[in-house]
C-alpha cells in the first residue's frame, strides 16, 4: 500500500484517528417519496489539486472526461486559499469571510477561542459553522446525504450530519472507500443518498512535502485520476443518473525556504498582541485598539511583507471589516509577497504552500462535471468557487435562496443540460 507521509501541516490528517473508522448511520432517516426519482451528485475533492495537474502530470481518465463533459480553464477559490475556508466554500456556497472559517486556524474574538483544524473534538462543534451545507440543505428537504470525509461533515450543523459518515482518517483503503459508496448506492430508494461528498488528501500531502513540480506528485496525481475511473466503473452497473463533480480547494507553490520571514518584533508584544501562527496570511488582534495606527507604520517600514487594514484589503478577497460576519478577522493582515512565507516555528517550511492570492495563477484550483445533468466537450473560463453550490442544488432539485448566498445559478445553469 502507498503510504503517505505525515506532515505537520499537512490538511486534514493532523486531528484525527487512525483507527476511527466505524461508518456512522442515522438509520431511521428515509427519502421523502418526491426526491426518491432525484438524480445523484458525487462531489469528489482533491485536496491541492492545482488547475493545471491533470494536464501536467497526464491523469488520462480526467482528460477523457473533459471532452464528455465540462471543464473549467480554471477554478478561482476564495481567500484565502487553504484548505478549510474552501471545502466549507464549496458547500455552502458562501465566501469565508462570510461562513466563518476565516483560516485553517482562527481566534474567535467573540469567545475568546482559537479554532484550529488540528483539533478534533473543535471541528466537530456546530457552532463555528454558519451557512448551511449542501447536506444539511438536502437533508433537511427529505432528501438523505452522504459523506466519505469533507470539511464540517462531521459537525452537527443546524443539529444536522449527513445520514451516512464517516469520521476522517487515512486508514481506510481506496477499494474499501469505493465499496462503500456503491453499497450506498445499492439500497433501496428510500434509503440510497443522492449527495455524496468523496475526498482525496495525497496530492496536497506530496505537493506540501516536495514542492508541486516534484515527479512523486505526480505519482499522486495518477493515483486521484485511477481512483476515479475505478469509482466510476464500479457504480456504472447500477445503471443510476449519476452526476461527477471534480474540483479542488486551491493550487500549490513552490516557495522560499531558505528566507523565511520571522515574526516581528514588535509583534512578540503578547501584552500588546495576538498573533495566530500563519505562514501565507497573518492575523494581528490589538489588545488595545488605539495602538493600531503606530503599529501598521512600523510593520511597513520593514518592506517584507503587505500589512493591510482590514478596509484595506483587495476587493476581490472579500474580506474586509463588513465581510467579517463573525468578527474573526484580524485589525491588520500580514500578505508576504509571493515566494516568501512566514515561519514563526523553528522547523524549517516545506516547499509547497497555498494560501496566497487567490488570482495567483498557481493558487488556482481545479473544476470537471461530467454526467447526464451536464453538456458534453464544453469549455469554460475560470470562475469563483461560491459558484458550485447553487449548480449542484439545481441538479438534486433542491430549494435554495439566493439571497443568503454569495454563489449564483446564472453563473454555471449554461453548462446543464
Amino acid at each position: 500500500m502507498r503510504f503517505y507521509y505525515f506532515i505537520i501541516l499537512s490538511i486534514l490528517s493532523v486531528y484525527v484517528s487512525a483507527q476511527d473508522t466505524t461508518q456512522i448511520v442515522h438509520a431511521e432517516r428515509r427519502n421523502a417519496v418526491s426526491q426518491q426519482a432525484k438524480p445523484y451528485v458525487i462531489l469528489i475533492s482533491a485536496d491541492g489539486f492545482r488547475s493545471d495537474f491533470s494536464v501536467k502530470y497526464g491523469a488520462k481518465f480526467l482528460q477523457s472526461r473533459a471532452a464528455n463533459g465540462v471543464k473549467a480553464e480554471a477554478m478561482i477559490p476564495s481567500y484565502p486559499t487553504l484548505t478549510f475556508p474552501n471545502h466549507y466554500t464549496l458547500v455552502t456556497g458562501l465566501y469565508p469571510s462570510h461562513h466563518g472559517l476565516v483560516n485553517n486556524r482562527f481566534y474567535d474574538v467573540a469567545s475568546g477561542q482559537e479554532y484550529s483544524m488540528g483539533n478534533k473534538k473543535m471541528v466537530a462543534e456546530g457552532k463555528w459553522y454558519g451557512g448551511t451545507p449542501l447536506w444539511v440543505l438536502a437533508e433537511k428537504q427529505g432528501m438523505l446525504s452522504a459523506s466519505f470525509y469533507w470539511v464540517a461533515s462531521e459537525a452537527d450543523i443546524q443539529g444536522i450530519r449527513p445520514t451516512y459518515l464517516y469520521t476522517y482518517n487515512e486508514s481506510i483503503s481506496i477499494e474499501r472507500r469505493i465499496q462503500a459508496v456503491k453499497d450506498w448506492l445499492s439500497l433501496p430508494a428510500e434509503k440510497r443518498p443522492h449527495l455524496i461528498t468523496f475526498y482525496f488528501p495525497e496530492v496536497d500531502h506530496d505537493a506540501h512535502e516536495y514542492g508541486p513540480e516534484d515527479p512523486r506528485v505526480g505519482d499522486a496525481v495518477t493515483f486521484v485520476d485511477q481512483s476515479i475511473s475505478k469509482l466510476q466503473a464500479a457504480l456504472d452497473p447500477l445503471k443510476l443518473p449519476i452526476n461527477y463533480v471534480f474540483v479542488s480547494d486551491h493550487g500549490m507553490t513552490t516557495v522560499d525556504t531558505e528566507h523565511p520571514l520571522r515574526k516581528p518584533a514588535l509583534l512578540q508584544d503578547t501584552a500588546s498582541f495576538k498573533v495566530p501562527s500563519g505562514d501565507a496570511l497573518v492575523h494581528v488582534f490589538a489588545k488595545i485598539p488605539a495602538i493600531v495606527p503606530n503599529a501598521l507604520n512600523e510593520l511597513r517600514k520593514q518592506n517584507l511583507f503587505q500589512a493591510y487594514l482590514l478596509d484595506e484589503t483587495p476587493a476581490h478577497w472579500h474580506y474586509r471589516k463588513s465581510d467579517d460576519y463573525f468578527n474573526r478577522l484580524g485589525d491588520i493582515l500580514l500578505v508576504p509577497n509571493h515566494p516568501s512565507i512566514f515561519n514563526f516555528g523553528t522547523r524549517k517550511p516545506s516547499p509547497g504552500k497555498h494560501g496566497y492570492d487567490n488570482h495567483l495563477p498557481a493558487m488556482q484550483a481545479s473544476f470537471q462535471a461530467w454526467g447526464p445533468a451536464f453538456k458534453t466537450g464544453i469549455k469554460i473560463p475560470a470562475f469563483e468557487n461560491v459558484h458550485v453550490y447553487p449548480m449542484v442544488g439545481k441538479i438534486l432539485g433542491l430549494t435554495i435562496d439566493e439571497s443568503t448566498i454569495d454563489g449564483r445559478l446564472k453563473q454555471l445553469k449554461p453548462i446543464l443540460k
